[in-house]
């Protein structure tokens, strides 16, 4: 089975992470919490979609197709509930140093939309990440193209819950071929859902295709009778927040379509997802390094852009279910919050030792 492959596969996509965590805390008591910074390329365009009941976001007005602005410079994904919000100030900074943003009299003004999971009953009320964070998650991210982000228990999945197992920071990629053109798509996401990414029933995730695909098999009865007796995390931990990127040129209304259909993905893998107490958000962003024509046989009616949107769609979906299961898989135990591999390691029973994902 080949590598899951990551976000920063569409070129010119980067990725950087910056947290802190305390070794020795305990639920509630030490530091678990961080940023992850999507770096975009100059001329990206963005669109965003939340289906959660309970958001914490900074500038997604800005990204309605309606409104005036056309480019994204960065994406900010953090823990600290709201008050990690303060961590796309310190993006901002870094991109103003590096001249980016819109060019106004006297300056630029960088577009960092930004959303963020409620973490802090993990590490504690009063250790949440600031624009210091964001600064550092920034200069990361400027490192050399092509690495493949760290996942699991990093940046802003430091402090992140899946259901009664650690959450973190998954990613995945694929490529699609559309028309005569082949379109890259990634995914990356911070998992931290109030639903179950597994089947309590069954010790499997919901999707088969996803036990199939990384390699899964039911654990046994003595497994399964460990995760009967942990105990459910409180409702207010909650949501799901993801970037998904291609390389496609895509127009903003394009662009909200793709992350329209990504949520999907969540919906595939979480159960459940999008509650009231979930704050789900995905961020879309289009390269425009990939011009693909008309694919043939849309209809004259229809926009040029239908049928790509419909295969970078489906791909993002898929991708992002890809990269939530990743994220349980990769994460390590942090402030006694127990992990899915560790719990019930017979689900690798029979999965090839160079499979997708990380135990």
């Amino acid at each position: 089975m080949t590598s899951l492959g990551s976000i920063t596969d569409v070129a010119g996509i980067r990725v950087g992470h910056h947290q802190r965590i305390d070794p020795d805390a305990t639920l509630g008591s030490g530091w678990a919490s961080g940023v992850t910074v999507v770096l975009a390329p100059p001329g990206t365009v963005g669109a965003v979609d939340g289906r959660g009941g309970a958001p914490g976001t900074r500038e997604t007005d800005l990204l309605d197709p309606a409104n005036s602005v056309r480019w994204v410079d960065a994406v900010v994904l953090a823990g600290g509930s709201a008050y990690g919000l303060a961590a796309a100030d310190g993006v901002m900074t870094w991109l103003e140093q590096q001249g980016r943003g819109v060019a106004l009299d006297g300056g630029v003004v960088p577009i960092v939309p930004a959303a963020v999971i409620f973490d802090l009953p993990v590490g504690g009320w009063d250790r949440r990440p600031t624009a210091d964070f964001g600064y550092a998650a920034a200069v990361a991210a400027a490192g050399p193209d092509g690495i493949r982000p760290a996942s699991g228990s990093v940046g802003a999945g430091t402090g992140a819950r899946a259901g009664v197992f650690k959450g973190g920071v998954g990613t995945a990629s694929t490529t699609v071929e559309v028309g005569e053109q082949t379109v890259t798509v990634g995914a990356i996401v911070v998992v931290n859902p109030t639903g179950d990414v597994i089947d309590h029933t069954t010790g499997l995730p919901w999707s088969t295709l996803l036990i199939e695909e990384f390699g899964l098999t039911a654990p046994p009865s003595e497994q399964l009778s460990v995760l009967a007796g942990l105990e459910p995390k409180s409702l207010a931990l909650n949501t799901t927040i993801a970037v998904v990127a291609t390389d496609a040129v895509l127009s903003p209304a394009g662009c909200r379509r793709m992350a329209i259909a990504a949520q999907d993905g969540l919906a595939r893998t979480i159960r459940p997802s999008h509650t009231p107490v979930d704050g789900d958000t995905v961020f879309a962003l289009s390269t425009g390094t990939v011009d693909v024509p008309t694919v043939p046989g849309t209809p004259d009616a229809m926009s040029p852009e239908t049928g790509l949107i419909t295969a970078v769609g489906a791909a993002a979906a898929d991708c992002l279910a890809r990269a939530v299961l990743s994220g349980l898989l990769e994460a390590d135990s942090i402030a006694g919050i127990p992990t899915y591999p560790g719990t019930l390691p017979g689900v690798f029973a029979n999965r090839p030792t160079d499979g997708a994902g990380g135990a």
